[in-house]
């Protein structure tokens, strides 16, 4: 028997779909911030487009041999830093904005109009909103970021519940664990921070994360305890670290990717039942990385 575990997607490839399922004509728009620019529900797609301040919106499923047709939104009156559905609602939009608001969407089904007046606005922050996320078990409660601020709402009562506090600088990423327990943040000072928002507002722990301080991504691996950071080292080079927040000095694993003049990587993940695959996109590069993980980015 081979000491070596051998996983059973080594040879997975990618192949496109069928022309017809394809969603064309896009005016979409890659801008300068921390956040995601297209995101999905089980129903719709939204997306930042070319027109500052407005969403396109778009049904995730076409119906028979429809061509889907993309509507717009006007959210704000300044770019869209970062957008989010709501995990218990498939039609509740979050979208946070350059104007220093967060803004709340009761978005409507196929072929509805779409609403002209948010149904909450979260603000105004002092500077522009950077990223934000829907708490994933507990319905009505999200983070944001702004600045050094980051804040966790109640979105019913229009207020922020606490203020996760010591970043020393620009705030570039900030995830909910799976199960909602805990933050983590990625901060322009180079630390990865973990925040338990119930129990204090200070971080539990902190550790260097990248050696180059440009947009550090995080997320959350289907083990509770592990993370994942995207960044850039010294010389300028892509990498992905592994880090597990019961050991939290030093990375697991890391891998370096490759040289770019661009914005770092946009870090996701998908598991299987018993492997979980780490996927990694670049707004400068073509290609789409895939890592098995475990104790090691494979």
């Amino acid at each position: 028997m081979s000491r070596f575990k051998v996983s059973k997607f080594r040879h997975m490839e990618a192949r496109p779909s069928r022309r017809e399922a394809w969603i064309s004509d896009i005016r979409a728009v890659t801008t300068p911030t921390c956040g995601n620019h297209i995101k999905s529900s089980c129903s719709l797609i939204a997306f930042n487009s070319d027109r500052p301040g407005v969403l396109g919106v778009i049904s995730l499923e076409g119906h028979e041999e429809n061509k889907r047709h993309v509507t717009y939104l006007g959210c704000h009156s300044d770019l869209v830093t970062d957008l989010d559905f709501s995990p218990f609602d498939d039609f509740l939009l979050a979208s946070g904005s350059a104007d220093r608001t967060i803004k709340l969407w009761r978005l409507s089904g196929t072929g509805e109009a779409l609403p002209s007046v948010p149904g909450v606005v979260l603000g105004p922050e002092e500077l522009p909103v950077e990223v934000l996320q829907f708490h994933p078990t507990v319905d009505g409660v999200l983070v944001s970021t702004a600045g050094k601020t980051v804040k966790v709402w109640d979105v019913a009562k229009q207020q922020p519940l606490t203020e996760l506090e010591a970043h020393k600088d620009l705030v570039q990423s900030a995830v909910w664990s799976r199960d909602g327990a805990i933050v983590g943040t990625a901060c322009k000072d180079k630390q990865l921070r973990i925040f338990d928002p119930r129990a204090r507002t200070q971080a539990s722990q902190s550790t260097q994360a990248h050696e180059n301080n440009r947009d550090i991504r995080l997320a959350w691996t289907g083990i509770q305890e592990h993370l994942v950071s995207t960044g850039f080292n010294q010389m300028r080079e892509r990498e992905a670290k592994l880090w597990d927040t019961r050991l939290f000095s030093s990375a697991l694993a890391s891998v370096t990717l490759d040289t770019s003049p661009g914005t770092s990587l946009k870090a996701g993940w998908q598991l299987s039942p018993d492997s979980p695959i780490f996927w990694m996109a670049g707004s400068s590069s073509p290609e789409c990385c895939k890592s098995g993980l475990s104790s090691q980015l494979l």
